[in-house]
């Protein structure tokens, strides 16, 4: 009776053990999307179609690399398939019509999960109708680069 006691324990033990080492997994990559979307809006900030092709190209390799089931709140593959577009095109308009999207499941899942230490702002550009995510409070506007630089507001602070 003991042994089966013990044995008991040992495996709901392990089974927790093994649940918070998942969950620690899962939120790891959420600060490393964080940033490879940053590098995206700052080359669309910057009007650089070939730069944000290329870090759009990084994205979909990191998302390729992560569990389905470990990105909450939000489908992986909606994330994958509008980063994927991003990266075929070189296109600057293309790609900020298609940053519209990816940036409303990227606001999503910042809502769902830690991203980081810092604090991550929410910024509306009231002429495109769009949301993204900044690491600064600054209107630095991906939709318009520099014709329409600071043309937006922070709608919201995700601690």
């Amino acid at each position: 009776m003991k042994k089966i006691l013990l044995l008991v324990a040992l495996s709901a033990t392990l089974f927790t053990l093994n649940s918070f080492s998942q969950d620690s997994t899962k939120q790891s990559y959420l600060p490393q999307l964080l940033s490879l979307y940053y590098g995206i809006k700052d080359a669309l900030v910057a009007s650089n179609a070939a730069t944000a092709a290329l870090k759009a190209g990084s994205f979909v390799k990191a998302v390729q690399e992560i569990d389905a089931t470990s990105i909450p709140g939000t489908s992986i593959s909606i994330l994958l398939k509008d980063a994927g577009k991003i990266a075929a095109t070189k296109n600057l308009e293309k790609q900020r019509e298609i940053f519209a999207g990816f940036s409303s499941n990227m606001v999503a899942l910042a809502k769902t999960g830690k991203l980081g230490d810092k604090p991550v702002y929410e910024a509306y550009c009231p002429m495109k109708k769009s949301s993204w995510l900044s690491s600064e409070k600054a209107i630095k506007n991906p939709y318009y680069g520099s014709s329409m630089l600071t043309c937006g507001e922070v709608t919201s602070t995700i601690q």
